[in-house]
């Protein structure tokens, strides 16, 4: 019974966690998106925030995805 409860708790934890990750990621995405959408910046400042945004969410999405696939 401790042990389920324990998995429980922690499956609740990371679903919560997971939740609030995303929000967080797609609430910046859009306000990136809304700001490089402007037309007071140059070409070559957009192109290089969005490949900057890129990498930065082709890195960061794998890293918490291995934090919340961790169990110990």
């Amino acid at each position: 019974m401790v042990k389920f409860l324990g998995e429980l708790l922690f499956e609740l934890a990371r679903s919560l966690i997971a939740d609030r990750v995303k929000g967080f990621a797609w609430q910046f995405i859009e306000r990136a998106g809304a700001w490089l959408d402007t037309q007071i910046h140059e070409r070559r400042t957009r192109l290089v925030v969005g490949l900057l945004l890129g990498v930065a969410v082709y890195a960061f999405f794998p890293i918490v995805g291995i934090l919340l696939a961790i169990k110990n």
